[in-house]
């Protein structure tokens, strides 16, 4: 039985970057193990995320939100989006990052903070959504119970490596958001 826990998204702040770190460490390490190399994993460290991630604050049109645990006050997910990179004009807010500590998956977390980038999204003007995600990612299936279609097939380089990576599109971020919905 799952410890029932009090969840708050929010907007990430500076002081979360290393908690923000840590997520993104430990969620590749057990979601892409066996599929990218082990050496590329095992070097990743929290200190070099957060440098990236601290960058990342820093940029202009880049938007960070967190899942954190009331309790412990700690980061426990995240989100980052912002304009679509190298995609079509068509495709104008990207889902950069989502990744929530392997624990809390399946609690609609992940959902939560996909609904708020969503809502976001809309508040600014944003049309439609879409994230790459590797193709062997185990985790796909939640962006299409989400409602997000394949729209694209690419490659992205990881640690020197060649991996094939699927786009997902959600055209409307009205229902994605909660806002379409009138039983959320």
């Amino acid at each position: 039985m799952r410890n029932i826990r009090r969840i708050e998204i929010r907007p990430a702040e500076p002081d979360d970057v290393l908690m923000m770190a840590s997520v993104l460490v430990e969620t590749w390490r057990s979601t892409f193990r066996g599929i990218i190399s082990d050496a590329y994993l095992d070097a990743m460290t929290v200190e070099d995320q957060a440098i990236r991630h601290a960058r990342r604050m820093r940029a202009t049109g880049v938007f960070h939100m967190v899942a954190a645990d009331m309790a412990s006050k700690k980061v426990i997910g995240l989100a980052s989006y912002g304009r679509a990179r190298g995609m079509p004009p068509a495709f104008d807010r990207e889902l950069y990052t989502l990744y929530l500590m392997e624990e809390f998956q399946g609690a609609g977390i992940g959902s939560a903070l996909v609904r708020t980038v969503a809502r976001h999204c809309l508040d600014t003007g944003a049309s439609s959504l879409f994230a790459w995600v590797l193709a062997g990612n185990p985790n796909r299936a939640f962006y299409e119970r989400l409602g997000a279609r394949v729209v694209g097939r690419g490659r992205v380089s990881v640690g020197g490596e060649s991996y094939d990576q699927v786009a997902y599109r959600w055209d409307d971020l009205a229902m994605l958001s909660g806002a379409g919905n009138a039983a959320m």
